[in-house]
C-alpha cells in the first residue's frame, strides 16, 4: 500500500501552469528522487508536499491522511534545505534539539535523542560548536540530524548537496544513503544531478516542464528510458542517439553504410523504410577487446577517433563515421590516438529504439 500519494497535483502561478497533473505514489520506507532540469517543477512539487506552496488542485495523502490543506506544522514532515538553515546563535546540540524543545519534550529525553542522532551521523564531537565553526559537510550533517531527531513520517530534501564541493558531495551522498538504509525512513529528494538520482533512489521521477516523463527504478530509467528526453537527460556521457532506417536484417545506420541486427521483436513490427533512432549507452560501445562474449548481437564499426577522454578507470572515445559522432567506453589501457581508425564493438543486446516523430521508445 502506498504511504505517500500525490494525486493529480496542479499548480498555477499567475497564468503559468508549473505542475500539470502530477500522479506519484511511494511505499513506506521508499526513497523517491525528483529529477529534471531547472524550471521543471521539482522544487515546486516538494514545496507542495511540505505545505509551503499549496497546489491549485489535486491531493496529497500521507499514510492514508489527506494533508493538502493542513498547515506544514501539522503534516509531521521534516525538510533539509540546500542552505542548511541552522540557527547561528545556537550550538549544534541546541540546533538539533530545538524542534523537540518546541514540542515540549523534557530535557532528559531531548538529550537522549540528540545523542542517538549524533552517533548515527558521527557528529558527537561537534555538539558544543556553533555553525560558524563547521565545514559545509558538517553543517549538512547537523541539518540532517535536526530533521532525523523528530522521527517524522516523511523527510524532504531540497538539493542538499549543491553547495558542497565534489569530494564532500560524494561523502555526504553516501551518508544519506546509509541514513536511509539504517532508519528505513521515507524520503522525497529533489536534485538536478542524475548521478545522485541513480545512486540514492528506490524510485525516480523524471520531470520536464511540469509533466512526469517516466517513473521507475534506477535500472528501468537508465536501461529502458520512456522517451528521448529521459534517455538524453539520464546518464553521463549521454546515451548515443543514432538515426537509422528499418531494413531487412535490422537497422541501417550512418547513411546506410552499416546495418546492425537489433532484436527482431522490435523491428519485425515496424515497416521497412521507417525512420528510427537507435539508442546505445557509451558502455554498450566498447573497444573490440572489451566486447561482451555472452552478447547475442555484436556489430563491429571502424570509425575515425575525434576525441579521447581518459578518466583513470576507463577511456571515453568519440568516433565519427559518415558525419555522425558517437561515444564509447574503452579500457583504460587500450591504445588509441586522435585521428586513427578504431574498431568499435556495438553490443546491440543493449540497444533501445525510439520513434523520431513522437520521441517515445518503441522497443
Amino acid at each position: 500500500m502506498s504511504f505517500l500519494e500525490i494525486k493529480n497535483i496542479r499548480k498555477k502561478i499567475g497564468n503559468v501552469e508549473i505542475l500539470k497533473g502530477i500522479d506519484i505514489d511511494l511505499e513506506k520506507g521508499g526513497f523517491l528522487v525528483l529529477v529534471g532540469p531547472s524550471g521543471c517543477g521539482k522544487s515546486t512539487l516538494l514545496n507542495a508536499i511540505a505545505g509551503l506552496l499549496p497546489p491549485t488542485s489535486g491531493d496529497i495523502v500521507i499514510d492514508g491522511e489527506v494533508v493538502t490543506d493542513l498547515h506544514p506544522s501539522k503534516r509531521d514532515i521534516a525538510m533539509v534545505f540546500q542552505s542548511y538553515a541552522l540557527y547561528p546563535n545556537m550550538t549544534v546540540e541546541e540546533n538539533i534539539a530545538f524542534a523537540l524543545e518546541m514540542r515540549g519534550i523534557d530535557k532528559a529525553e531531548r538529550e537522549t535523542a540528540v545523542a542517538s542522532v549524533a552517533k548515527t551521523l558521527q557528529i558527537e564531537h561537534l555538539l558544543k560548536r556553533r555553525p560558524s565553526q563547521l565545514s559545509g559537510g558538517q553543517r549538512q550533517r547537523v541539518a540532517m540530524g535536526r530533521a532525523l531527531v523528530r522521527k517524522p513520517r516523511v523527510f524532504l530534501f531540497d538539493e542538499p548537496l549543491s553547495n558542497l564541493d565534489a569530494k564532500l558531495r560524494v561523502e555526504v551522498r553516501a551518508e544519506i544513503k546509509a541514513l536511509h538504509q539504517n532508519t528505513n525512513a521515507t524520503i522525497v529528494y529533489v536534485t538536478h544531478d542524475q548521478i545522485e538520482a541513480m545512486t540514492l533512489a528506490t524510485k525516480i521521477v523524471v520531470l520536464k516542464e511540469g509533466i512526469v516523463q517516466q517513473v521507475g527504478t534506477p535500472a528501468e530509467i537508465y536501461n529502458l528510458p520512456a522517451n528521448l528526453f529521459v534517455a538524453d537527460f539520464m546518464g553521463s556521457p549521454a546515451m548515443n542517439m543514432l538515426k537509422g532506417k528499418v531494413v531487412a536484417g535490422g537497422v541501417a545506420l550512418f547513411g546506410g553504410s552499416t546495418t546492425v541486427a537489433v532484436p527482431p521483436t522490435v523491428t519485425s513490427a515496424l515497416p521497412a523504410g521507417k525512420d528510427v533512432i537507435l539508442g546505445l549507452r557509451p558502455e554498450a560501445i566498447t573497444d573490440s577487446g572489451l566486447a561482451d562474449p555472452t552478447a547475442h548481437a555484436i556489430a563491429f564499426v571502424d570509425a575515425q577517433v575525434t576525441m579521447v577522454e581518459p578518466t583513470g578507470s576507463d577511456t571515453f572515445v568519440t568516433g565519427r563515421m559518415d558525419g555522425v559522432n558517437f561515444t564509447g567506453r574503452a579500457r583504460a589501457e587500450v591504445p588509441v590516438t586522435l585521428g586513427q581508425t578504431f574498431r568499435f564493438a556495438f553490443n546491440l543486446d543493449k540497444a533501445v529504439v525510439f520513434d523520431p516523430e513522437s520521441g517515445n521508445r518503441i522497443g
